[in-house]
């Protein structure tokens, strides 16, 4: 069915900045809010996104870590991914994700207190462009 393959998905989302991150908020609603993915994308499935702890999405993170990630780049391309959330605490893996664009968001840089990282890990992503449309089972 999918004729791209995960890189080609990888390069296009290179190119996206913004991603439309999506959660289950305590009423059941679905809760979206746009995420920079600070061009960390060396894409084998695995999304990572910074915030802060004490957000909303973080709990919602917490009781349901179904999530979906919806991109689209500028020549129409759209991409949507399911997945499972986790929140990551430990500063120490905030250094391979962590892009100095940030800083203007964290004052003290992966050391400003309440920061916190969430990986994004596929399970499932589907792309159109165009007439051509495509699904990819991670």
């Amino acid at each position: 069915m999918s004729s791209k393959t995960l890189a080609e998905i990888s390069a296009v989302m290179r190119d996206i900045d913004i991603t439309m991150l999506s959660t289950h908020a305590e009423n059941g609603a679905i809760a979206a809010r746009p995420m920079s993915n600070n061009r960390d994308v060396d894409y084998d499935g695995d999304s990572y996104y910074f915030t802060w702890e004490d957000s909303h999405m973080i709990g919602e993170i917490g009781r349901d870590a179904n999530v979906s990630l919806g991109l689209q780049s500028d020549k129409h391309f759209l991409i949507a991914v399911e997945g499972k959330a986790e929140v990551v605490r430990d500063r120490s893996a905030f250094k391979d994700h962590w892009n100095p664009d940030l800083d203007k968001w964290f004052e003290n840089g992966m050391e400003t207190p309440g920061v916190a990282m969430i990986k994004v890990r596929a399970t499932r992503i589907h792309y159109w462009q165009g007439e051509e449309e495509g699904e990819i089972v991670l």
